[in-house]
C-alpha cells in the first residue's frame, strides 16, 4: 500500500483555519498535548501499520 502525499484535503485553507482555532488560550504544554492526541486520533482513522510507518518516515524527512 503507498502513502498519499498528493493534496487530498477538500478545504485545506479551512482545516488549517480550525486547527489554528483549536489551538487559540492554550499553552504551548497545552497545545503539544492536543497535537498528540489529534495525531492519535488520525492514526487510529488510517489503522494500517504499514501506511503510518511510511507517513513516519515521510514526516522525518520533511523537517528543516
Amino acid at each position: 500500500m503507498d502513502l498519499n502525499l498528493t493534496p487530498n484535503i477538500t478545504d485545506p485553507d479551512g482545516f488549517y483555519a480550525r486547527l489554528i482555532a483549536a489551538h487559540e488560550g492554550l499553552s504551548d504544554e497545552e497545545s503539544a498535548a492536543l497535537n498528540a492526541r489529534l495525531i492519535l486520533v488520525l492514526a487510529n482513522q488510517i489503522g494500517n501499520a504499514e501506511i503510518l510507518e511510511k507517513a513516519l518516515a515521510a514526516a522525518q524527512m520533511r523537517k528543516s
